[in-house]
């Protein structure tokens, strides 16, 4: 692979992951919204799991980016 690859790889790794933090606020808003407009316990709760479980999620999605990121910059150094 060339030096043109890995720069372009990380370029767009990078905006994979700003993408995906944004999706995590947008979603870290619609579940507090949903929290706070629920009419029973219940629903509060179930809302607030969905919540938590959304952000695991995302936040294990922003950890294999950042993962993919130091492997190209590392063979964008050996290609050096």
């Amino acid at each position: 692979m060339s030096k043109e690859y890995y720069k372009k790889k990380i370029i767009d790794l990078r905006a994979k992951l700003q993408k995906e933090k944004d999706a995590k606020k947008k979603d870290n808003e619609r579940f507090a919204a949903s929290v706070k407009s629920a009419s029973t316990t219940d629903r509060k709760a179930y809302y607030r799991r969905q919540k938590v479980e959304s952000s695991a999620r995302h936040d294990k999605n922003m950890e294999y980016i950042k993962r993919e990121i130091e492997r190209a910059k590392e063979s964008l150094k050996r290609e050096k």
